[in-house]
């Protein structure tokens, strides 16, 4: 079988809307993450996002994983990713450090410049510098961590870092690993310049055309002086196995449906129109537009979704591998999928498809 590393990825998502429902979802999803624990996964993932009622309450992705830290051994924490251009980097360094010291060094630092203007309007930051912001941003926060607790100082428009030392230091030395979240090639090529690890997902493009981007991500590593076969390159993808195609189907049709809605809707509002987005409403349209079966067909032809048996998973690991991943983050708590659903696909996915 593939050597693809297998992760858990989470926008955290709330079919519902008392506080009762949420306050259950995020026990199950710290609850399903000890079960990958248990059973082998390398990642837990959990994304940032603010604002987005059903879609995401994942707006304090680190209090969530030092929780997860606590009720684990060995599976890494994910942060994928930590929105930079909202906070001080000085804020990001010390919470980030902090949850690598309490998980005694099992951080990795997705980092991201997101893509929803609702999120810079109400954080005060343009969205049209979101780039350089990142840029800016993630340069001071590995400044602090190289610089070891001595102080640095740092001056851009946006913030200051006034020649102070920052602690707590990371266990991981000298700080987690870094990955870039993209979805398009623009972003893909940022990431290959600096040598960091890769964040992607199928959900907007599809199977092929992500596979043509990481092999630019690659040539791009290359060229820059860095081993591509050093990097990893992480692709997210909603995933629901179950014992039957029609059982999977049945299942979580409604559910991966239902997400890809409230992505379209809360993420990218209907009135915005920047071209980088332009798929998100492709997607939406997929979804409202058609009957539900043609649209988990076409979903499912280009791997942007896979709902599937054991054997028809197997198929698609292969796929993403051939791809050029190194890792598949399976998004199982999709849609307000049942936590009883969730669980099971994630045990069939982990002791028969990875067998």
């Amino acid at each position: 079988m593939t050597s693809l590393r297998i992760s858990l990825g989470y926008e955290l998502e709330v079919r519902g809307r008392t506080r009762e429902v949420e306050r259950r979802t995020f026990e199950n999803v710290i609850g399903q993450v000890v079960l990958g624990d248990r059973l082998g996964c390398d990642t837990a993932w959990f994304v940032e996002h603010h604002f987005t009622r059903g879609f995401s309450h994942s707006s304090a992705p680190d209090l969530v994983l030092a929780a997860i830290s606590q009720r684990t051994e060995r599976i890494h924490l994910g942060l994928g990713v930590v929105l930079l251009p909202f906070q001080s980097p000085i804020r990001t360094a010390e919470r980030v450090a902090t949850l690598d010291v309490l998980s005694n060094g099992r951080v990795e630092f997705g980092t991201g410049r997101g893509a929803s203007p609702l999120e810079y309007q109400a954080f005060k930051r343009p969205f049209e510098q979101s780039r350089k912001l990142w840029e800016e941003s993630l340069e001071a926060v590995l400044a602090i961590w190289n610089a070891d607790g001595e102080p640095i100082t740092r001056s851009t428009e946006f913030f200051e870092i006034p020649d102070v030392a920052v602690y707590p230091r990371p266990t991981q030395v000298p700080h987690p690993p870094v990955w870039v979240a993209s979805t398009s090639l623009e972003g893909y090529l940022a990431a290959a310049k600096h040598g960091y690890n890769l964040l992607g997902m199928t959900m907007l493009k599809g199977i092929d055309d992500v596979a043509a981007d990481i092999a630019r991500y690659k040539e791009c590593l290359a060229d820059n002086g860095f081993d591509p076969e050093s990097r990893r390159i992480a692709l997210m993808i909603p995933w629901h196995v179950a014992p039957t195609r029609e059982e999977a189907i049945a299942t979580a049709a409604d559910p991966v449906l239902w997400y890809i809605r409230r992505q379209v809707n809360l993420v990218t509002p209907p009135d915005y129109y920047d071209a980088r987005h332009a798929t998100h409403r492709v997607l939406g349209q997929l979804a409202a537009g058609m009957p539900p079966e043609e649209a988990m067909a076409t979903l499912r032809e280009h791997l942007m979704v896979v709902v599937d048996d054991v054997e028809g998973s197997r198929k698609a690991v292969a796929r993403i591998a051939e791809a050029g991943a190194t890792d598949l983050i399976l998004q199982a708590q999709v849609g307000g999928l049942a936590d009883d659903r969730v669980r099971a696909s994630i045990e069939l996915f982990m002791g028969e498809v990875m067998r």
